[in-house]
């Protein structure tokens, strides 16, 4: 029979597609593979200075609505720096603090000259506390920061042992990691938090009831914080995990006599995790604004704690800087996460190069 038999691949014709899978380098892939090394870098360099762009948008955006968001507020914010409603300032004081503050001039120059302090890194005096806003929220940030950042971590851990317990581990394993994930997201963390404490503080006495003292004082509003948010996890990373499973590297792992654990952990849980990753980036932002709920319920100095007595007092310098802060927070993780998503996976800087 005649014919064309074309030759087998060596291993110097073939591209390793990651997961230890090889496939053939034609001239037909090799025309559409987009460049790697030095020519994939441009293309991350782009992407990397577009989200900038956008994280200034987002932030001017922010502020701006804040801003004018709180001058639509009813009441006059010098009497909150005289001393709150019951105090009976006269008209001469009354002026006298309205220049002092630059209150007197028109709305949009008062918001221009807020941008330009921003820009200067000066974001105002505290109405209350009449000292400048950064000298007053620099120590609310580090605890604030470190619950957020002891939140997720803990939220991983849950959500990592719910997935590896239970996905594919039968049906009644099956049912009841669904069931936990299920509660644990419909679960509101002041809720979790006063149980929290009543059984683990008041009852068997085993972490403080309130403050910043030590590590001890911070498992319980990390906790309260990380189970809602462990379920939301677990739930996208079940879905991901599962497809993982399913797919031919993680047969051709098996085929090469890969145990079932190892299978799981190197192979199939490196692609699960893509999903919940990004979804870190919001979860950060979600717990820096959320992280009053703790700080209010367990007593913990923090920027949550610092917002609510603000918006209280009118003392819209503080309530500025801490959106502003929040807003921050949220664009440069997001960013983090997208460099994070491509080390874990670096074939997206491919695919989406190619996009």
């Amino acid at each position: 029979m005649s014919g064309t038999v074309s030759p087998v691949p060596d291993a110097a014709d073939t591209v390793d597609t990651g997961a230890g899978i090889r496939e053939a380098r034609t001239p037909v892939a090799e025309s559409i593979r987009p460049a790697s090394g030095s020519a994939a870098r441009p293309n991350l360099v782009w992407r990397i200075g577009a989200q900038l762009l956008g994280a200034i948008v987002v932030l001017f955006a922010v502020v701006t609505l804040t801003y004018f968001a709180l001058k639509l507020v009813p009441g006059d914010p010098v009497l909150a720096i005289l001393g709150g409603g019951g105090a009976a300032p006269s008209d001469a004081t009354v002026a006298a603090v309205r220049a002092q503050y630059g209150l007197d001039l028109p709305v949009y120059q008062q918001y221009l000259n807020y941008l330009a302090g921003v820009f200067r890194g000066d974001l105002g005096t505290s109405y209350i506390f009449k000292r400048p806003v950064l000298d007053y929220l620099g120590p609310q940030v580090w605890p604030t920061l470190q619950l957020t950042l002891a939140s997720v971590a803990l939220a991983w851990l849950i959500s990592l042992a719910l997935t590896l317990l239970t996905v594919r581990r039968g049906r009644v394993a099956d049912a009841i990691g669904n069931a936990v994930e299920v509660l644990f997201a419909a679960i509101p963390p002041f809720w979790i938090g006063i149980i929290l404490l009543v059984v683990f503080s008041f009852t068997l006495g085993w972490f403080p009831v309130a403050g910043n003292a030590d590590l001890r004082a911070l498992v319980l509003p990390a906790l309260a914080l990380a189970i809602p948010l462990a379920g939301f996890l677990a739930q996208v990373t079940r879905s991901s995990f599962a497809e993982a499973l399913d797919q031919p590297f993680v047969l051709s792992a098996r085929a090469r006599g890969a145990s079932t654990t190892g299978v799981r952990i190197r192979h199939a849980l490196r692609h699960a995790l893509l999903p919940g990753l990004e979804l870190s980036g919001w979860a950060v932002g979600s717990l820096i604004s959320g992280a009053v709920v703790a700080e209010v319920i367990f007593s913990r100095q923090g920027l949550g704690r610092s917002l609510v007595d603000a918006i209280v007092a009118r003392d819209t310098p503080v309530v500025l800087a801490v959106v502003f802060f929040i807003a921050l927070v949220y664009v440069v993780v997001n960013i983090l996460v997208e460099l994070l998503v491509r080390v874990v996976d670096p074939r997206l800087i491919r695919k989406r190069a190619a996009a």
